[in-house]
């Protein structure tokens, strides 16, 4: 692929770099599906890094400074590195879902985005083990290959499918797991099925896709949800914060809702945190 040769501070065009993300994200798919994880390493509260994860960032960071020697990089493994301040920068996750991944379970994918100010412009999602790869940029709409993605029409939230969270772990995780608590228990009584899949870009992806009609992720790791962001909104769906604000990679929670059943999902999620 030919360099691009994004300068630090110049305006990253979604559109024009969206073959760079695509070709990043199968960059990715080509590592996990080939190589099983050999190691397992704690690096916090219940969280893990596989050998697997190490290998697929290092060979997204050479990729993506090769293509776009100007731009940053943001990845979970191993913080920003590159040009800082306003310019624009690449976010990846090597492996969401790396629990699954470490069990043999086989929902679990990497993520590419381009984030110019506080959200994404163009991102590839790929899910090795299923065989799919999503991709947006912004003005261009959402695809998984080919197919022109559309948020699910669901207008009566007790048809609503609802994926959620995991539940945290680290300092704080008591408190914040009581509202997923709290909300865990108001849609069980009001939707039709909640799901919780250990992988954010899943909860996203499938979101857009009009699989799933909500995305309900209490906390926002930009790794784990910039490049699903974008996909929900090209597909037609809200992104929001907590408090009904539009979701930024500064916010507290990722809440990603098909229009029909925005609003009654998002006043049982403020009804959760204002209950605690």
């Amino acid at each position: 692929m030919a360099e691009h040769g994004t300068r630090p501070g110049a305006t990253a065009d979604g559109a024009d770099l969206l073959p760079v993300a695509r070709e990043a994200a199968a960059l990715a798919r080509r590592i996990i599906a080939d190589r099983a994880p050999r190691s397992v390493a704690a690096k916090g509260d219940r969280d893990m890094v596989t050998d697997v994860d190490l290998a697929v960032e290092e060979a997204l960071r050479d990729f993506l400074g090769r293509e776009t020697p100007g731009l940053g990089v943001l990845g979970e493994e191993h913080g920003r590195t590159g040009a800082g301040g306003d310019a624009p920068y690449w976010v990846v996750d090597p492996v969401d879902g790396t629990a699954n991944l470490a069990r043999g379970i086989p929902l679990c994918g990497a993520t590419v985005a381009l984030v110019h100010g506080r959200t994404a412009v163009a991102a590839a999602i790929d899910f090795p083990f299923l065989d799919a790869a999503y991709s947006a940029a912004s003005g261009v709409g959402a695809y998984c290959g080919a197919e022109r993605l559309h948020a699910a029409a669901t207008a009566d939230p007790g048809a609503a499918m609802v994926a959620v969270g995991d539940f945290a772990v680290g300092p704080g995780a008591e408190a914040k797991n009581r509202v997923r608590l709290e909300l865990l228990g108001r849609l069980g009584a009001r939707v039709q099925r909640i799901r919780m899949l250990g992988t954010a870009a899943a909860d996203l992806a499938w979101t857009a896709h009009g699989r799933l009609d909500a995305a309900l992720i209490l906390a926002n790791r930009p790794w784990d949800t910039a490049a699903g962001v974008l996909l929900v909104r090209e597909a037609g769906g809200a992104v929001l914060d907590r408090d009904g604000s539009e979701h930024t990679v500064d916010s507290e929670a990722t809440l990603a809702l098909a229009p029909g059943v925005r609003d009654a999902l998002m006043a049982e999620v403020k009804r959760a945190y204002g209950r605690l």
